[in-house]
């Protein structure tokens, strides 16, 4: 177990992560974490990355976007699991 100081940051206060856990779950600045807290404990976590289906993609695409005609009809070109079922 270590100890670090909490700083004054403008209207924040901020702590630094140990380099040991950054190094240990792949985390650099940006990243998002999880943080939890039960009364006196804090905890983070890494934030797990959503997993998107096509499904979710297609939903989100803003209405008026380019699309390219027969689409769905294109061959592969790289390492796409394309289906022939529709």
């Amino acid at each position: 177990m270590s100890t670090i100081t909490v700083r004054k940051s403008g209207g924040s206060l901020i702590m630094t992560i140990p380099q040991a856990y950054t190094e240990q779950n792949n985390i650099e600045a940006g990243a998002e974490l999880v943080v939890e807290i039960a009364g006196e404990t804090l905890t983070l976590k890494p934030a797990r990355k959503r997993k998107y289906s096509l499904d979710d993609l297609i939903a989100e695409t803003p209405e008026g976007l380019h699309k390219v005609e027969d689409w769905l009809d294109l061959k592969p070109v790289g390492n796409e699991a394309w289906s022939d079922s529709k």
